[in-house]
């Protein structure tokens, strides 16, 4: 658990390293908050070895230092081709001197247990975002679907609130026995899922209320998440600006 630039209350980011013994070792999301972590992190994976370093969605708390360990251990970056896009936008030359590969639903990226590791796309919080499950659904690294600290964020060109609950659908269907976020400890079951859907629901009923009311959002805001830190409240306005983009669409709202 790497301490990284993350939202708070979180301050680390999991990075976790997958693989059977003769199987392809995968790193995902090392982002170590500086070079001190960094050499923590690498002294503590170089027992095991890494041969492929993934990367579950382009947000920087995620990939931060990831060239360096991929360089380190002469290992490929596996991503989807959306995160791709935006971190070469936001950071060009990022991937200069690392070989990449680009992952889609179902691809299997290695064994755990005898178990085929499987790539699923879940966008949501963010267009490009991946997670990783083995096939018999003993876990599920779900990245920011949910969050073990705080609450997720849909925010930006990259948050789409409409495909994050037809997400949060899709892997509670699936049901996997524990979930795992980028940031927090493991849950047993899909309760945390269930509960973040339903929050997101009760949310978007007040947000359609107050709509209806003649609110606007930072009227909405003030209301909604008096008691938040104010420090929060811009990540708490994107959120209010995407469920009303999802009621337009679905034809709740003009």
């Amino acid at each position: 658990m790497p301490r990284s630039h993350t939202l708070p209350p979180a301050n680390r980011t999991n990075a976790f390293l997958i693989g059977d013994e003769g199987q392809r070792k995968i790193l995902l999301d090392p982002s170590p908050m500086d070079e001190a972590e960094l050499e923590r992190l690498i002294h503590t994976i170089t027992p095991f070895g890494v041969d492929a370093v993934m990367l579950t969605h382009h947000h920087g708390d995620h990939h931060e230092h990831a060239t360096s360990v991929a360089k380190h251990f002469k290992a490929p970056i596996l991503i989807s081709q959306d995160s791709m896009d935006r971190i070469k936008k936001k950071r060009p030359g990022y991937f200069d001197g690392v070989e990449v590969s680009i992952l889609k639903q179902d691809q299997v990226v290695t064994k755990w247990l005898g178990n085929d590791v499987i790539v699923h796309e879940i966008p949501g919080h963010d267009e490009g975002q991946l997670a990783l499950a083995p096939k018999n659904l003993a876990w599920f690294i779900a990245g920011d679907l949910f969050q073990g600290v705080g609450t997720v964020v849909i925010g930006g060109e990259e948050g789409n609130m409409k495909k994050y609950f037809q997400t949060l659908e899709k892997v509670i269907a699936m049901a996997p026995k524990v979930l795992y976020p980028s940031h927090g400890i493991g849950l047993g079951g899909t309760v945390i899922l269930e509960k973040t859907l339903d929050h997101r629901r009760v949310r978007e009923n007040q947000i359609l209320t107050m709509h209806d009311k003649g609110l606007t959002t930072q009227e909405m805001l003030e209301t909604i998440y008096a008691d938040v830190s104010k420090e929060l409240w811009p990540y708490a306005l994107e959120n209010i600006r995407k469920h009303i983009e999802k009621l337009k669409e679905e034809r709740k709202i003009e």
